[in-house]
């Protein structure tokens, strides 16, 4: 009973020590924790792509290492920071602009506005009458709101900032990640193995394969949305049209799709009674926003062998769980999870045999195999 009783509290005092080990691990290293997560999904994303261009650079690693830290900075860092920098240029004009809207008032309501349906006659209503109370009744209006409109807009540069400080933390760990790829991934493989086998290894493999697939399939989809938005935005003569892209850029990673600026943007040319580039924007925009609806798919089961129903629960649920990250955590738990059931249901029943097709339709009125008349 005494070593029962001993051999239970030391293990009670190992595991404890061991969970107080994690914890304390995970916290000094929280600053640094979605940087981390971030990066090395995008390593896994991308060590195809980087391994080709070490083959093609003659093995010259570091110098692979760059033009991926390279492309990186120019895909996360360089259009947050033009969208930065584009606000600190025109603040002035902003602000100008909403004085000279509260001085002078609203111009008068445009004729298609009251034609709009369920809302447009009210809105032209209340158009009319923010007019007729002049400038000195809009400004009382609008007073109360403008100090936390202020600080809202100070709050929103202040976590572009921190945003831009972490996607530089983000292409350094990816840098280091690239460096040792190979050493990570023999350790990823060896602690799976040695929580649970074979199956173990088989689960990290098949998570590094969803994240590739949903990298594949929300990066590049996100891309060429945005593109092809940034040119519609270009060509129909929408300012600040690399300013919108960026945007553009953010919400189509985050699933909320280009269709957020690119209407408003529409809404705009008609305003200004462009309507021939504002029709051609329309059409454009339309193409541009159901375009993920075939690519996407499409990528993502090119990157990963997994039912699409199982990767779109992942996408949604983890990103309204965990948020951004939440695109890459919740296809690859879900895909862990369907692996390691799979794996159980076969281990009693064995694998499942696909059914061969028969040759010829037979009649259910009649048995497969009629037994020899008697005779």
């Amino acid at each position: 009973m005494k070593d029962v009783r001993r051999d239970l509290a030391r293990n009670t005092l190992a595991i404890a020590c061991i969970v107080g080990l994690i914890g304390l691990s995970l916290w000094v290293l929280r600053p640094f924790l979605a940087a981390s997560v971030w990066a090395a999904t995008v390593v896994v994303a991308t060590w195809p792509l980087f391994r080709d261009l070490e083959l093609r650079l003659g093995g010259r690693r570091w110098l692979a290492i760059g033009l991926m830290s390279l492309g990186m900075l120019l895909l996360l860092v360089l259009p947050l920071w033009l969208a930065i920098d584009t606000i600190f240029d025109h603040f002035d004009q902003y602000t100008a602009a909403v004085t000279g809207l509260a001085e002078k008032g609203l111009p008068p309501a445009p004729a298609w506005l009251a034609g709009m349906p369920l809302v447009g006659e009210k809105a032209s209503s209340a158009w009319n009458q923010a007019i007729a109370g002049g400038g000195t009744e809009l400004a009382s209006k609008l007073s109360p709101y403008a100090t936390d409109a202020g600080k809202w807009v100070l709050a929103q540069v202040g976590s572009l900032g921190g945003m831009l400080l972490q996607f530089l933390l983000i292409v350094g760990i990816a840098g280091i990640l690239y460096a040792e790829g190979e050493a990570g991934g023999r350790l990823v493989l060896r602690f799976g193995r040695r929580l649970a086998g074979e199956r173990g290894a088989n689960s990290v493999i098949l998570a590094g394969q969803a994240i590739r697939g949903v990298a594949l399939g929300v990066g590049v989809t996100a891309l060429v949305q945005t593109v092809l938005g940034g040119i519609g935005l270009a060509v129909a003569g929408v300012p600040f049209a690399g300013l919108l892209s960026a945007l553009m850029l953010m919400l189509c990673i985050a699933q909320v799709g280009p269709m957020v600026v690119l209407l408003p943007a529409v809404g705009w040319m008609y305003w200004v009674g462009d309507t021939g580039w504002a029709t051609f924007l329309l059409v454009w925009s339309l193409i541009v926003g159901t375009l993920d609806n075939f690519l996407r798919p499409m990528l993502i089961r090119r990157g990963a062998d997994l039912p699409l129903l199982l990767i779109f629960a992942g996408v949604i649920g983890g990103m309204l769980s965990f948020g951004l990250i939440g695109l890459f955590v919740g296809p690859v738990v879900l895909a862990v999870t369907w692996t390691l059931m799979l794996a159980w249901i076969e281990d009693a029943l064995g694998k499942e045999e696909p059914e061969a097709p028969a040759e010829e339709t037979s009649d259910p009125a009649q048995p497969d195999h009629p037994e020899p008349a008697a005779g």
